[in-house]
């Protein structure tokens, strides 16, 4: 299993050199926009509560493997909670009609963002305790950047803030929660290391890590796609839409 946890170490590096990260880490740019993707992770992380439940989860088991992803869903699976009380403190709890919510959330701009959840129920509905572990190591993996830089926009965000709110899902309180999951820990660790794979086995979890890893970095490129064209002060609306009503004007007074 070495093997395995060394190749996600380095799919981390060259993950964490995504556009996304550079972006999120321009000071230059006000914090809050920096998170102006925030409406389109959202598919996905409802998803992965339930994942968390009805995929990766069995129970009863007697798999010390599964025994140890049990107790990681029971830790994992309700931050989507915390995702939506961050979207109501920066400003994007507004009101929408149900259908254009639903729009939204099946619409292109958040398309990456389902089909994680698609990809990851595929890699793990009906498998062995051992492949649901690299899915999920990979997945973390991804999370864990993810939560490093997001958690330095949020210090920034809070510095320039008179509330000083603080922010679950995308601060350093969820990034600390993640890194002290039960798998995390030196026993665990130990364990799993010291897994033994065919080179059949090894062969197949290094295509599903690739594949993990591919479809987390088109999410990344998702997300940058929308802080490009929308304005987290209008967050359902590209800058596009935004500008067309003051164009109307201008020319209306000419």
């Amino acid at each position: 299993m070495k093997d395995v946890l060394a190749l996600i170490e380095q799919k981390k590096k060259k993950f964490a050199q995504l556009p996304l990260f550079e972006f999120m880490q321009d000071k230059s740019i006000d914090p809050r926009q920096r998170l102006a993707f925030a409406p389109c992770i959202a598919p996905f992380v409802m998803s992965f509560g339930e994942l968390n439940k009805y995929a990766f989860r069995e129970e009863p088991t007697s798999d010390p493997i599964q025994e140890i992803i049990n107790k990681h869903t029971y830790e994992d699976d309700h931050h989507w909670i915390w995702l939506l009380e961050d979207l109501e403190k920066l400003g994007i709890d507004r009101a929408l009609k149900f259908t254009d919510a639903l729009r939204f959330l099946w619409s292109e701009e958040t398309n990456i963002s389902r089909r994680v959840a698609y990809e990851l129920y595929r890699y793990t509905v009906q498998a062995t305790p051992i492949q649901k572990l690299v899915v999920i190591e990979a997945a973390e993996t991804t999370g864990n950047v993810f939560l490093s830089v997001s958690s330095q926009v949020v210090l920034e965000l809070k510095s320039t803030s008179t509330t000083n709110q603080e922010y679950r899902y995308f601060g350093g309180g969820h990034l600390v929660v993640d890194t002290g999951h039960t798998y995390c820990s030196p026993k665990a660790k130990r364990f799993i290391e010291s897994i033994q794979l065919t080179n059949e086995e090894r062969t197949q979890y290094f295509q599903i890590v690739d594949k993990v890893f591919e479809v987390f970095t088109e999410l990344t490129d998702e997300f940058l796609a929308y802080t490009k064209t929308h304005n987290i002060s209008q967050p359902f609306t590209t800058k596009a839409q935004q500008e067309q009503p003051l164009k109307v004007a201008l020319l209306t007074h000419r």
